[in-house]
């Protein structure tokens, strides 16, 4: 879901360049990583780096088609109307962390990477009864805007622009989680030949702008 609009861009810019029409479905990663190892039959798949090596190694992708497209950082947020704690270091997001009552993540890498980090504080028994998450598909944002948790995190691009929220910044220095996606050719899908072109144009410079503008920034930087 964090390149959910970039790609309905990316897909528009295509069509406009002369490309056949795209049709992007966004889904939660758990989900599309499913979806591609049961055979749906489709062209290419946009990834988390991780996840994307793990379907290429069971067989479901076309080998040597992973292309790194962006990266982006996790973001750190609170409802709209809310204190900002302040979260410029790791002293003070550890103590923003152990004041909220509620702890929104996600189902994706940047959740999996919080809990570890909250381990190595030494804060997973007291926060375990308080975290919060989300659903596959579902914005950490929409939890905090509802007012279902305190302060939540995850990828910048996904709370970007949403309603009812603050963002406070990327995560402080030395605590940086930043998550690669990647887009491969499904071995159910049209050749990597057809789709090579496609996925030449969205990794090239001519799309940094629009990666920028939602959040991320291009896989070469």
């Amino acid at each position: 879901m964090a390149t959910r609009a970039l790609l309905a861009d990316l897909a528009a810019d295509w069509a406009a360049e002369g490309g056949d029409p795209v049709r992007v479905e966004s889904v939660g990663g758990v989900d599309a990583a499913r979806r591609v190892a049961a055979g749906e039959a489709f062209d290419v798949v946009v990834l988390a780096s991780d996840a994307i090596d793990r379907l290429l190694a069971a067989g479901h992708l076309v080998a040597g088609s992973k292309v790194d497209l962006v990266r982006c950082d996790v973001a750190i947020a609170v409802p709209e109307g809310a204190p900002h704690p302040s979260v410029a270091d790791e002293a003070g997001l550890r103590a923003a962390v152990s004041a909220a009552s509620r702890i929104a993540l996600s189902t994706g890498p940047s959740g999996t990477a919080l809990v570890k980090l909250f381990e190595r504080w030494g804060l997973a028994d007291a926060v375990r009864d308080r975290l919060v998450q989300a659903p596959p598909g579902v914005p950490v944002g929409r939890l905090l805007a509802e007012g279902a948790a305190d302060i939540g995190f995850q990828q910048f691009s996904e709370l970007l622009g949403l309603p009812g929220i603050a963002v406070l910044g990327t995560m402080p220095p030395g605590l940086e989680i930043v998550t690669t996606f990647s887009a491969a050719c499904c071995i159910a899908g049209r050749s990597m030949a057809d789709v090579q072109p496609l996925l030449a144009r969205w990794r090239s410079a001519a799309t940094d702008e629009m990666k920028h503008r939602h959040g991320m920034i291009d896989a070469r930087a």
